[in-house]
C-alpha cells in the first residue's frame, strides 16, 4: 500500500509508467483529451496491448471530454481500439460533463493516478489502496454510464 503526492509533470509521467507496468487486467481512463498521457509512446502502447490481449472482459475503457486529439494524433491507439474492439471502448463524454476538470487512470480496481486539475500536474498515485480508490471507481462508473459518442478509427456513412 502506497500513496505518493505528484507535483511535477516529470513525476506524473513516471507515475503513469509505473501504473501501466503493474496493470494486469483492466485500465479505465477519464481525461481531457489524452494529450498529457502520451499513450502513443511505444512502451505505453505495449502495456495497453498486453492488457488487451489478456483473457479478461472489458480491459480498456477510455472516456474523454474532447476526442479531437485522439482522432487526429493517436492512430496507433485507435488501431488498438479497433483490433481489440471486443475488449476496449473509448468515448467522448456528453456536453453536460464538460465542466469536470480532473483526470483519473484506474488500474485493476486497486491502483490509480489521480490529477486534480487538468492543466496542472498536481495529483496522487495510489498503489494497492482499495479503500481510497472506491469513490473514484464509483465516479468513473457514473461518468461511463452518462454515455457519449463512441470514438473509432472508421468513418461511418455512405
Amino acid at each position: 500500500m502506497a500513496r505518493e503526492l505528484i507535483t511535477s509533470w516529470a513525476d506524473y509521467q513516471m507515475a503513469l509508467d509505473r501504473l501501466l507496468a503493474i496493470a494486469c487486467h483492466k485500465i479505465s481512463i477519464y481525461d481531457e483529451d489524452l494529450v498529457t498521457l502520451k499513450l502513443e509512446s511505444a512502451p505505453r502502447l505495449l502495456h495497453i496491448k498486453r492488457i488487451l490481449q489478456s483473457e479478461q472482459g472489458d480491459s480498456l475503457q477510455i472516456a474523454v471530454r474532447n476526442a479531437g486529439p485522439i482522432r487526429q494524433k493517436h492512430p496507433l491507439l485507435l488501431s488498438q481500439l479497433s483490433t481489440f474492439g471486443h475488449r476496449a471502448a473509448a468515448r467522448e463524454t456528453p456536453p453536460q460533463l464538460a465542466h469536470l476538470r480532473d483526470s483519473m487512470i484506474l488500474v485493476d480496481d486497486k491502483h490509480a493516478l489521480i490529477r486534480f486539475e487538468r492543466d496542472m500536474p498536481r495529483g496522487k498515485l495510489l498503489i494497492d489502496e482499495i479503500d481510497e480508490l472506491r469513490p473514484y471507481l464509483t465516479r468513473f462508473k457514473e461518468i461511463w454510464s452518462e454515455g457519449g459518442e463512441s470514438i473509432t478509427n472508421t468513418t461511418l456513412g455512405l
